[in-house]
């Protein structure tokens, strides 16, 4: 995150000159409170009412600490809220850091997580009203975030997260994706539960369900379900063969028609892989990095060790491997579930594992 700290007194500069060093964030206070080594160490001075400073701050940073009572805080913050999806994490530290309070953006934006590490930082006492985070439960606006897990379908995000904390029966419904998501030391509670498909969950009594699914819903999925909110997991591995001089666009046609024939979303591709021979091949080289995903190749070696639904003569003779793509997707899943064995669509060859 890209932080701001600010501070308006005497007492709070001396605290903010301290967490800025501390945090590597960029520092801001009033010309009065000079220290002379400003330009230094990049400080920003400025004059006047720290309100003017806010609108540049929210455009600029990821999270602003500021050194500033709650109450003033929430009446200068106010005209400049524009969506919890996008407005900076916003903390609030006491004069005498005593408390540090989480003010906006709690989640999405990562206050909470920013509260935490000013406390450390500070010694002072941490102050979160998140109910999810209070309770030591799921937090249905962050689940899985730190396996990289996005939202796709979140029209009910409040229905559902309502539903967790009120201990409405809440079905966690895993069809892929990373299944040590329960971080906290106390047991799940009884009123969530988790099934391993969709079909399962709407045969399940729920007022809420958070789909982690590398699949493409119907409307007639979403329809099963009650104020169901869909993850996606970097669960997809493509395992890629191609001719020399196969171009993007055709590797990338290939790929989006296979995901789609498969009813697999894009979103949940976790890495492309190949051949050795692959890893200077210009047309997947170009492929991953529009599409930022980790690219890893393989040794004739190493592939040939890997289970293979056919092995190809011709293929070994060119390559010194008897398959490229199924078993580069086998290994790059860590033996996951070879879903498309090999398909060939021109010059490319594509597999498709699901971890």
């Amino acid at each position: 995150m890209k932080i701001a700290i600010a501070s308006i007194t005497k007492h709070g500069t001396e605290t903010a000159r301290k967490l800025a060093e501390d945090m590597q964030a960029d520092l801001y206070y009033m010309s009065k409170f000079r220290h002379g080594d400003e330009e230094e160490k990049g400080i920003t001075l400025f004059d006047g009412s720290v309100r003017l400073q806010l609108p540049m701050m929210f455009e600029r940073y990821d999270g602003i600490v500021l050194i500033i009572s709650l109450g003033a805080v929430v009446r200068m913050i106010a005209p400049i809220l524009k969506d919890k999806k996008t407005d900076p994490a916003v903390v609030v530290v006491d004069d005498r850091a005593e408390h540090v309070i989480s003010v906006l953006s709690g989640h999405i934006g990562g206050a909470n997580e920013l509260t935490q590490k000013v406390a450390r930082l500070t010694g002072a006492r941490p102050v979160i009203t998140t109910a999810s985070d209070v309770q030591k439960t799921i937090p249905v606006d962050m689940f899985g975030r730190e396996f990289g897990w996005t939202f796709e379908y979140d029209h009910y995000l409040t229905q559902a997260a309502a539903a967790v904390v009120n201990e409405e029966p809440v079905l966690v419904v895993q069809e892929s994706g990373e299944t040590n998501w329960w971080k906290h030391a106390r047991p799940m509670p009884q009123h969530i539960r988790t099934v391993t498909s969709v079909e399962e969950a709407a045969q399940t009594v729920h007022h809420a369900a958070l789909v982690v699914t590398h699949r493409l819903l119907s409307e007639k999925d979403l329809a099963s379900l009650r104020y169901p909110v869909v993850y996606r997991p970097k669960s997809i591995v493509i395992g890629i063969g191609c001719n020399r001089g196969t171009d993007e666009q055709e590797i990338e046609a290939v790929v989006d028609e296979t995901l789609s024939e498969l009813s697999f979303s894009k979103r949940c591709v976790r890495m492309v892989a190949s051949i050795h021979l692959k890893k200077d091949e210009e047309g997947i080289l170009s492929l991953v990095e529009k599409n930022k995903w980790p690219f890893i190749t393989f040794s004739p070696d190493e592939l040939n060790k890997a289970p293979m639904s056919e092995k190809s003569e011709t293929v070994f003779k060119f390559t010194g491997a008897y398959g490229v793509s199924e078993p580069a997707a086998y290994l790059a899943s860590d033996g996951g579930n070879i879903v498309l064995p090999k398909k060939r669509s021109g010059n490319v060859t594509i597999s498709v594992a699901v971890m």
